[in-house]
């Protein structure tokens, strides 16, 4: 029998927001250090890009609040445990997670705005830290809750896209 699985002090206890807050600190100062190194040319295009991805982000992630809303479930990431039950309609049909990829996609927004290489680093920061200390606990509290319910969501609907 092995030995049981020690949590990270990290599951669970930094809203995924507060993370995506500090990515986008850390990808204003990135694109800071190296200025002029731009991987889109600068212009309105990049704009536009970088808003419409950012508009696109933000109404996912609204989606997915207003979902669990309305059925009556939370919306606080830190106590999974507190699902009153798994949501599998509107966009929770297509994603497991549309909160945490609207927040990606507002990241890659502002990674195409910014139009520096750096920048773009936040985004893959971001969903890898999220799928380690977020996603992965949040799912372990779900299957422990929901059983059989929950698994046939997980081989149904993809995490992400």
């Amino acid at each position: 029998m092995s030995p049981a699985r020690r949590p990270s002090p990290l599951e669970l206890k930094v809203p995924p927001v507060a993370v995506a807050l500090l990515v986008v600190l850390a990808m204003g100062l990135a694109t800071r250090s190296l200025t002029g190194a731009f991987w889109i040319s600068p212009g309105p295009w990049r704009l536009v890009a970088g808003l419409g991805s950012a508009s696109l982000g933000a109404g996912l992630a609204l989606a997915g609040v207003g979902a669990f809303r309305r059925r009556g479930t939370t919306v606080d990431p830190r106590h999974p445990e507190a699902a009153g039950q798994v949501v599998r309609t509107g966009v929770y049909g297509r994603t497991r997670n549309p909160m945490y990829l609207g927040l990606a996609l507002g990241l890659l927004g502002g990674a195409v705005g910014w139009g520096h290489p750096l920048a773009l680093l936040g985004v893959p920061a971001f969903v890898a830290y999220l799928d380690r200390y977020q996603i992965r606990p949040e799912e372990r509290a779900l299957r422990a809750k929901f059983g059989a319910a929950y698994e046939a969501y997980l081989r149904e609907v993809p995490r992400w896209l």
